[in-house]
């Protein structure tokens, strides 16, 4: 199956998983910028890879306005954040992004990966400096609040290739 991968990145942790998938399956992988400019006419199968920024995933309104052209394509979405696999709020966040018919004709799937401070953008270190004050300051924090803190207080990478698998299993499918 002619498949290519496209991602957005920030950090670096998108692109890390965009490259294993490419790897595994063969895959053209390109980064959003370059893939808007081709022809996806010729692929049987589009992925596309974006980071997790405040319950959406980053550049998702250009796949989103490209799902009606796609219709005889197998569509994968996978988004890559700061959260370990087992936080339950993954599940109800990834399933807000799409509607009820385009969730229909997209798999969507979560990859962790971290936070590197040193590559963000000025923006987001600010938004995640404010959060993190925020947080910290909030009285009674449960003991969710206070493993968050402790993680997005410096740069980490929870990222591992064993999390593509179910994308790979999806893929053949």
């Amino acid at each position: 199956m002619k498949t290519i991968v496209i991602y957005n990145s920030q950090t670096g942790f998108t692109k890390r998983y965009a490259r294993w998938i490419a790897e595994s399956t063969g895959a053209d992988c390109l980064e959003l910028s370059v893939a808007k400019k081709k022809d996806l006419t010729t692929y049987e199968a589009i992925i596309f890879g974006g980071w997790a920024c405040a319950g959406n995933i980053s550049k998702i309104s250009w796949f989103k306005n490209n799902i009606d052209k796609w219709t005889d394509k197998k569509l994968i979405v996978f988004c890559v954040g700061g959260s370990p696999i087992d936080n339950p709020e993954i599940i109800p966040s990834l399933e807000r992004i799409f509607n009820e018919t385009a969730s229909k004709k997209v798999n969507v799937f979560y990859c962790p990966g971290g936070f590197n401070y040193q590559k963000m953008s000025v923006s987001s270190k600010l938004m995640m400096k404010m959060f993190l004050k925020t947080l910290k300051a909030k009285k009674n924090k449960t003991e969710e609040e206070r493993e968050m803190i402790k993680m997005i207080s410096s740069s980490y990478d929870i990222s591992d290739k064993k999390y593509i698998e179910p994308i790979l299993q999806c893929l053949k499918n």
